[in-house]
């Protein structure tokens, strides 16, 4: 296989292709905007469709029909127009209808600023609709595995008949890396079933409806949802564990964008002969807590986590519940666009490792 340098959002474009998406409903936002500026040109190369919504409500409802349909449909945003997503994807789960969802983080709350951010960990995993249903979240920690995660997304879209969110901070999206496609040419559209309304010709009548107004059905139907995920919880966790061996002092936990950074670190304490593992997190939902549990519990008794994130603190309450209360847990986070710094984590880690207390105190915000 060939690689090619390509932008993460143009990469995670193309990868759509790949995975066989032909229809793609949208809206221009910065830091994501080069996924439509790609897929415009690219998709009616292979016989797909791309529209332009009027807005990012627009084009949830549009990826809502279609998936209805049964045809592998894609949308992309960043973090205050899948806000605007937010009932179009609760519906979506309802019906239990596949699709693929692309947010290129940026700083927020509110219009916030266009720099990356990892502050819609709880948009993103804790359901931002209404209701009782929960994503798929991956999140990509570089461009290749962002197109990995693309292919894995419409087939996980598909096994499960839910929605799969592809969580890639600005950095992901804007940075340029070589990359290669595990598969040429545009990919297999979604296979024959019995749920879609697609090809109605001779077979009964199919409904794609989210409204039960019998208190009974819908208990049952969330009843039946609740078992699904708790299938995909049980078949789906993915994570990574990268240094020191068993004997790790300090376990860091980070996602994305973070995460690589503190493998750099954790490279040079390694240097130093300071013991640091990383856990990261490659599915956000569901969220891997057994591996991380038996992570925590394998640090001696002295041992301590720390969270870090692009944000003032939204997976350290998974981290922390995962842990149980078995470790101390710490965070370090920042937002507003700044990133992590090396020097400063390494220089905590060094602290929390020798217990260096004459140590100045850290510019980055953190809490225990």
């Amino acid at each position: 296989m060939t690689k090619v340098l390509m932008k993460g959002n143009e990469a995670l474009s193309e990868a759509a292709i790949r995975a066989g998406c032909v229809h793609f409903f949208g809206y221009p936002i910065t830091p994501q905007t080069e996924v439509p500026e790609y897929l415009v040109k690219r998709l009616p190369e292979v016989g797909g469709v791309f529209v332009q919504a009027e807005s990012e409500i627009a084009s949830i409802h549009m990826v809502y029909g279609a998936a209805g349909m049964g045809i592998k449909c894609l949308t992309s945003s960043s973090s205050p127009g899948i806000s605007l997503m937010a009932e179009g994807i609760s519906y979506i789960a309802a019906c239990e209808l596949p699709c693929v969802i692309i947010n290129i983080m940026r700083a927020g709350p509110g219009l916030g600023g266009i720099l990356p951010a990892q502050s819609d960990y709880f948009q993103a995993t804790k359901g931002h609709g209404h209701g009782d249903y929960q994503l798929i979240v991956l999140a990509p920690s570089s461009v290749q595995e962002a197109v990995d995660h693309m292919l894995l997304a419409f087939e996980l879209a598909e096994r499960w008949r839910n929605p799969v969110m592809i969580c890639a901070d600005g950095m992901i999206g804007q940075m340029m890396e070589p990359v290669e496609f595990p598969v040429a040419g545009r990919g297999e559209p979604m296979a024959e079933n019995d749920w879609s309304l697609g090809g109605n010709e001779g077979r009964e009548r199919r409904i794609v409806n989210s409204l039960h107004l019998s208190p009974e059905d819908l208990n049952d139907h969330n009843i039946a949802l609740k078992a699904k995920y708790d299938k995909i919880a049980e078949e789906e966790v993915r994570h990574e564990v990268y240094g020191a061996g068993d004997d790790a002092e300090v376990l860091v936990v980070a996602f994305g964008t973070v995460a690589r950074i503190v493998k750099s670190v954790v490279d040079d304490l390694a240097d130093e002969g300071l013991k640091v593992k990383l856990f990261r997190p490659v599915t956000l939902r569901p969220f891997p807590y057994d591996a991380l549990r038996g992570a925590a519990e394998a640090l001696p008794p002295s041992g301590r986590v720390l969270t870090v994130e692009m944000s003032m603190g939204q997976m350290v309450e998974d981290v922390q519940l995962a842990v149980l209360g078995r470790r101390p847990v710490e965070f370090q986070g920042c937002a507003g666009g700044i990133v992590p710094s090396p020097k400063e984590l390494a220089r905590r880690l060094r602290s929390m490792v020798i217990g260096a207390a004459a140590e100045e105190p850290i510019a980055a915000n953190s809490r225990s």
